[in-house]
């Protein structure tokens, strides 16, 4: 088991050149949370990893990152254009961070559930992290249990996985298949490039095979400790965990913290939450993302985690203002690391009624004048903001 506390001691220790230090004399409780505040979930961690763990602590005190999900692979009416993103198309620059997602993985399929080849992936996350910006990586793993995809929630499926369980070798092959992904994951210097990697994200839900409505916190707990500790065996240390909630269910710390699997195992909290409808609309979502940050924030407070909204937005923005006001207010002065929004697909014949479906103004966009105002904000980072904090030295 990790120990946490036996480390702080330690290192304290050493400090100490050798003295005795009784634990009384060492610190207050709250003391060893400031110590612990930057020491990641994986002690093994790459030093590039731990880096930018630590500079994220600093950034947050300058604004949060602006993130966009697969930015760099295709946007509204365009796909694979080297170099070409939507959001650098209206502001002149790219995201602070960006958004991956390695479904299908598990299939050793070529391309993941979007449709982007991993190829391609690994060639624009490397660009990202040799320009200083920041990856972030999510997982709609199939279902192993019933065969079906990740919304495929039947009861049980989590049991199964677990050590004991009747997939759970099946589930430690897909593991296997995830983990050589994040070890084939290197920028130009040659160095691991450290990823946020969100796990079972959104669980408060009742969507997917890892959600609430069919998984005890007991369950979620061991699935996740499971997680962290399978990766680590297998060599896999640039990951910064990320604990992610949606809004559903959560009206408080407890509902926050209920299927959390504690400190020695997060290193960041965040949540996801989509603005739907208009009118009265936008105001409930600026109430309510206020109000669930700051229940956020209270509880990384102590635990002394960095926070983020791991997904967001208002698809096709139909709202004028909708960044300089609703979503600019949503976060208030609240010091996040991040606010990522979601894929800017284009027309989605699929979509019931098929339409136009992307979370980012393009250049064509009727209200992409406020996104540059927005861009303009001097707490909301993109990748220029970042590329001169140097977050991986």
């Amino acid at each position: 088991m990790k120990n946490r506390i036996s480390i702080l001691l330690l290192a304290l220790a050493v400090v100490s050149c050798g003295k005795s230090v009784n634990k009384e004399e060492v610190t207050t409780n709250q003391e060893e949370k400031e110590i612990a505040v930057g020491v990641l979930a994986d002690k093994n961690a790459t030093a590039q990893t731990v880096t930018l763990y630590k500079n994220l602590f600093k950034l947050r005190e300058k604004g949060y990152m602006f993130g966009h999900q697969d930015d760099l692979a295709y946007g509204v009416e365009w796909k694979y254009e080297e170099g070409r993103s939507d959001v650098k198309d209206v502001t002149g620059d790219y995201p602070a961070l960006y958004g991956w997602d390695i479904g299908r993985i598990e299939n050793n399929a070529d391309k993941n559930l979007d449709g982007v080849p991993f190829d391609k992936m690994r060639q624009f996350i490397k660009e990202v992290y040799d320009r200083g910006g920041v990856n972030t990586i999510s997982w709609h793993v199939n279902n192993p249990l019933s065969g079906g995809d990740s919304w495929d929630n039947p009861e049980g499926t989590v049991a199964s996985v677990l050590p004991g369980g009747s997939k759970h070798e099946v589930y430690k092959g897909w593991m296997d298949n995830a983990a050589a992904f994040f070890l084939s994951l290197k920028g130009s210097d040659g160095n691991l490039v450290p990823i946020l990697y969100r796990p079972y994200h959104e669980f408060t839900g009742d969507w997917f095979w890892w959600c609430k409505n069919t998984t005890s916190p007991e369950q979620f707990k061991e699935l996740w400790k499971f997680t962290v500790d399978y990766f680590e065996q297998k060599g896999v240390h640039n990951l910064i965990y990320v604990y992610n909630t949606s809004d559903a269910n959560v009206k408080n710390k407890a509902d926050f913290m209920e299927y959390y699997p504690g400190d020695e195992y997060v290193d960041m909290m965040s949540f996801d939450v989509y603005q739907t409808g208009e009118g009265e609309k936008l105001k409930e979502y600026t109430d309510n993302v206020h109000s669930l940050v700051g229940v956020m924030q209270e509880a990384a407070q102590e635990h002394g985690k960095l926070t983020a909204i791991a997904e967001t937005g208002y698809e096709a923005i139909p709202y004028e203002k909708w960044w300089t006001e609703t979503l600019t207010n949503a976060i208030g002065d609240y010091k996040i690391s991040y606010v990522l929004v979601w894929r800017n697909l284009g027309w989605n014949e699929y979509m019931d009624p098929p339409r136009m479906h992307y979370y980012a103004p393009y250049s064509g966009h009727a209200h992409k004048a406020d996104f540059v105002e927005y861009y303009n904000q001097d707490r909301v980072l993109f990748q220029k903001d970042v590329t001169k904090e140097n977050l991986y030295q």
